[in-house]
């Protein structure tokens, strides 16, 4: 099959990579800020990203609700849902500008208010002050999409982005794969910046069913878009401390804060003691502070954990459906439909998700900018905060206005001259051409028992399994560029996804490999306890010269 190559790249000031909640805010941003603008997205921004069907939770500080105490809402919210792997200034620009977006969205279409008022539920302690906006999502991204059409912004859907056009030290474009027909064609962006959101690597692990491996926790399954940034000379941080998603074991779908039960053993005893009287304001927030509850009681005998809704009213049963509606979970309803299932009576297992790469991967500062210039990123696929769909919005608004503003006094740089756009085309080429060959599910299987084995987040880390799991790594990525075949454009997107995993695996087991103890969910038995010297410091990994260097730096504060 001959690759087809457009003959015309398309230019633009800022191309944003991904039309996911961060792709869309950032292209809005950058669009009413005059920046002319390019929307890339692998499939269609109508019903893309994480947030593709809905969410119900938007993390945000509203004066009118809240007070005065901005401080203390900073503490509470870093406190419970989004824990202690967050640049602080970062962070409180988030918080600070999250009300802004709030009021947009609801200018856009998004029903901020579904209850009338500013209504804060789910994802707190008793007690405490709640941060969480109950929202409903379910036409986010075709609230945003629209809006985005509005403001002027160019949207080039199933177009999958496989390498950062580097010139000068500069990014200035990027090289694309066209998916929309059978046979691939090679699309090529000119840019004066760039801002990925690409979102965070999924199918780097088994998940619940091995036989569906797109069937993950983050919907949909995506690749590893760091990857592409770790290549281009960007820094990635915090790539060495796991994280994990948790809810119903048979759907592969998160959510837990929209439930409003408790979680249970199987006699209904109540796992956690933070809530033994659960309402619609305050869940059981069990797997929010105890994220390893699910393999925990697996492991000492007492499991599974359920979730037990049998304490609600009707009246609550009812809101919690809609709840499931306004976070894209409409799925639930419809099973407990079809099987005749009853909340009331009848418990559902709860489970922990295969561990992925959310809020692990691009180092930006408090204007959403990375360490190269010229490339901005929002979303999940960052490394250094993770607000969920309050950092992706808020994050991605930030660092279009900061690309529209970059690109300013800039001029298109020529990218005919870059080694790397034949260097691509032509292993592209190859896995398209490869009569005999592998498949990239072969690859992503190996690939997801190679991590499970030797970078586990169910059991001990050691030096000596991960040296064994780089090794193999590195194996595979050889046999992988030899040997990968595709007999399609969808397929080829597979592949280009699996080789970007691949990618981000091996940087990630060095990482890991470098904090030498146990922090969070990376148990090492060689190195069993928390270094305090540790606390406030962040790792980071980048390649210079093709070579991999890594380095602590401070988490930065205010």
């Amino acid at each position: 099959m001959e690759l087809k190559i457009k003959k015309e790249p398309i230019q633009t000031d800022v191309l944003v990579i991904g039309g996911g909640v961060g792709g869309m805010q950032a292209a809005i941003a950058a669009s009413e800020h005059g920046a002319k603008v390019t929307i890339a997205e692998k499939a269609n921004t109508r019903h893309s990203g994480c947030g593709a069907t809905g969410n119900d939770h938007f993390m945000c500080y509203i004066p009118e609700a809240h007070g005065d105490d901005f401080q203390g809402a900073i503490r509470e919210c870093l406190e419970t849902l989004v824990g202690p792997n967050q640049d602080v200034n970062i962070f409180t620009k988030m918080l600070k500008r999250s009300f802004e977006v709030v009021q947009k969205w609801e200018s856009y279409g998004i029903n901020m208010r579904p209850t009338g008022k500013w209504n804060f539920e789910g994802h707190t302690m008793p007690g405490r002050p709640n941060y969480h906006l109950k929202y409903d999502g379910h036409n986010q991204k075709e609230c945003l999409t629209k809006h985005a059409r509005e403001v002027g912004a160019e949207i080039v859907n199933h177009v999958t982005i496989t390498e950062l056009l580097v010139k000068d030290g500069k990014v200035v474009g990027a090289i694309g794969v066209s998916t929309k027909y059978d046979q691939p064609e090679i699309v090529l962006f000119q840019a004066k910046a760039v801002v990925m959101t690409s979102g965070g690597a999924a199918r780097m692990y088994p998940n619940l069913n091995p036989a569906f491996p797109c069937d993950a926790a983050l919907c949909p399954s995506n690749g590893a878009g760091a990857a592409i940034v770790y290549r281009a000379g960007a820094n990635l941080v915090n790539l060495d401390v796991p994280v994990v998603h948790a809810g119903p074991a048979m759907f592969q779908r998160g959510g837990k804060g929209t439930w409003m039960g408790l979680l249970t053993d199987i006699d209904g005893k109540p796992i956690g003691p933070f809530n033994i009287k659960p309402t619609r304001a305050q869940g059981d927030v069990t797997s929010d502070v105890w994220p390893s509850v699910f393999t925990d009681k697996m492991k000492d005998g007492t499991g599974p954990v359920y979730m037990n809704c049998s304490v609600l009213s009707d009246e609550d049963l009812a809101y919690q459906r809609v709840a499931f509606v306004s976070e894209g979970i409409s799925s639930i309803n419809e099973y407990l439909d079809q099987k005749g299932m009853d909340l009331k009576h009848q418990m559902v297992e709860f489970s922990t998700y295969e561990a992925n790469f959310v809020g692990r991967g691009a180092d930006i500062d408090e204007n959403g900018a990375t360490t190269l210039p010229g490339l901005y990123a929002a979303g999940d696929m960052v490394g250094s905060i993770n607000g969920f769909v309050t950092g992706a919005a808020v994050i991605g608004m930030i660092a279009g206005e900061s690309a529209a503003a970059y690109c300013q006094d800039k001029d298109l740089a020529a990218i005919d001259d870059l080694p790397i756009i034949k260097e691509k085309s032509d292993w592209i080429a190859s896995v398209m051409n490869r009569e005999v060959g592998a498949s990239w599910l072969e690859v992503n299987s190996t690939l997801n028992q190679i991590m499970d084995k030797y970078l586990s987040v169910k059991g001990p880390r050691s030096e000596t399994l991960m040296r064994a799991g780089y090794k193999y790594l590195g194996d595979l990525k050889k046999y992988a560029t030899a040997e990968l075949s595709a007999a399609n454009a969808h397929e080829l997107m597979r592949a280009l996804e699996v080789m970007d995993l691949i990618e981000l695996g091996m940087a990630a087991i060095l990482s890991c490999q470098n904090r030498k103890e146990s922090r969070g969910l990376s148990r090492r038995s060689d190195y069993t306890f928390t270094n305090p010297l540790l606390n406030n410091k962040f790792q980071t990994i980048h390649l210079e010269n093709g070579e991999p260097v890594l380095a602590y730096r401070d988490r930065i504060k205010r």
